[in-house]
């Protein structure tokens, strides 16, 4: 089994006064453009990670059987905590799992798809998506490497891990840098 970790936590600092995951983006709030891609895609668990504002995440998300949802009561001491709190529902004869930000509209299935079946035919503890020169989420981890998160603290989230491991990643070539974009501020919207 592969799973996601979907990053819900946050609090959307550099919007004031509104949860970005909240916010109407084409139509529909941010956070379900990531999801809904997650759901078609070949994951068989979501594990949605809530924190800032978690009743209102949690009655916007879109429904559905593959989602788990998990709370992070530390989530204002930084991302770390949001991650290893999804792992802890990782399943323990998992393949991998996903790390994925909720804020990043343009991450389709196919992209999710492509870090699946890298997780799932290849034995590298981590797999990246690349565009160029450029390096960007989602990113898939091999189950082998669930220890080593247990050290990361604060605002520190799973670039520290690729640092750690890029040596060792599986490259996944995209073509597009648009799926990089992650809506942080007014003007995004």
């Amino acid at each position: 089994m592969i799973s996601a970790i979907l990053l819900a936590a946050g609090q959307s600092k550099r919007i004031p006064k509104e949860n970005k995951l909240l916010k109407k983006f084409k139509g529909k709030t941010l956070i379900n453009h990531i999801l809904n891609q997650l759901i078609k895609s070949k994951v068989k668990k979501i594990i949605i990670v809530l924190g800032h504002e978690h009743s209102l995440v949690k009655k916007a998300v879109t429904k559905n059987k593959k989602i788990q949802f998990i709370l992070n009561k530390n989530y204002k001491s930084g991302i770390a905590s949001s991650i290893k709190t999804g792992i802890k529902k990782v399943n323990k004869t998992s393949k991998g799992f996903l790390i994925v930000q909720s804020d990043m509209p343009f991450i389709k299935k196919s992209h999710i798809n492509k870090i699946y079946n890298s997780i799932d035919k290849k034995d590298n503890p981590v797999h990246l998506l690349k565009f160029k020169n450029k390096i960007g989420n989602p990113i898939g981890f091999n189950s082998s490497v669930i220890s080593k998160f247990k050290k990361i603290k604060g605002d520190v989230g799973a670039k520290f891990m690729v640092k750690s491991l890029k040596e060792e990643a599986a490259i996944i070539k995209v073509n597009s840098q648009k799926i990089f974009k992650d809506l942080d501020k007014l003007a995004d919207f």
